[in-house]
């Protein structure tokens, strides 16, 4: 289930560096934890769509790993993205 486009922009404008920036960490996590939301709904409707779900662990393990990368590189807005988006790391 991908983003749609105005979706996008408004993660990339709240937690990118610019406008424009997909390719801060940041807004990163934040789009890929949109996609796992979306495709969270998805498979809580169609429980056997074991394609998507491949898809969602690959999503999630991405995800993880840029959280790792962030909090290495900058504890304190780790902190302050993990709080905003309501994950539970």
């Amino acid at each position: 289930m991908p983003v749609n486009i105005e979706k996008k922009k408004e993660l990339t404008k709240q937690y990118g560096k610019t406008d424009a920036d997909t390719g801060s960490t940041a807004s990163q996590i934040a789009i890929l934890t949109e996609r796992i939301r979306n495709l969270t709904g998805h498979l809580q409707t169609h429980k056997r769509d074991f394609g998507s779900r491949r898809g969602l662990l690959k999503i999630i393990g991405q995800r993880r790993r840029l959280q790792n990368y962030f909090r290495r590189k900058n504890p304190e807005a780790y902190a302050d993205l993990i709080k905003s988006l309501e994950l539970r790391r």
